[in-house]
């Protein structure tokens, strides 16, 4: 899927489930989940297996659906805090013309959810709004590969903190 950079992008449909409790916000999916219409599918980006590590649950083998079905069963849900943008390219850097999700009725419709983490610096910037709402925040290590800074094993230890 190629776009040109004046075309405006929209993003994935939220993975949620009625008892949800923890919700990973991304900031915008990358050229690579556009294309395939999936979460974090760029083959170096370490969200499956950060996720699977800290469930204790393989989900890097599986076909992306069944990672959703298993996601459901940990009452983990994957989301983006921008809806809409205008991006050439994956970084978020290079965002422009960004339009929000509407969060309005997050707590309605999903009661049980109690922990909001932000997978990266670009969607953390949402945090105080969450936190605001009562929600438990986490801000966490971007999985993407241009996050090159820490090493697997360090996002790893921090990432853990979801599970705490």
């Amino acid at each position: 899927m190629h776009l040109a950079s004046s075309s405006l992008l929209a993003g994935l449909e939220p993975v949620l489930f009625p008892d949800t409790q923890i919700l990973i916000l991304g900031s915008f999916p990358g050229a690579a989940s556009l294309a395939a219409s999936q979460y974090y599918a760029h083959p170096h980006n370490q969200f499956w297996p950060l996720i699977s590590a800290l469930l204790n649950d393989d989900l890097v083998s599986l076909p992306y659906q069944s990672r959703l079905e298993r996601l459901a069963l940990h009452r983990v849900g994957l989301w983006d805090v921008i809806a809409a943008c205008k991006r050439s390219g994956s970084l978020d850097s290079a965002i422009r013309e960004a339009q929000a999700v509407d969060f309005s009725q997050l707590n309605e419709r999903y009661p049980a959810l109690n922990t909001i983490a932000f997978n990266g610096k670009t969607s953390g910037k949402a945090a105080p709004r969450f936190a605001a709402a009562g929600y438990r925040t986490l801000v966490l290590p971007s999985s993407s590969p241009a996050n090159a800074q820490l090493s697997f094993e360090e996002k790893l230890v921090q990432w853990r903190a979801l599970t705490r």
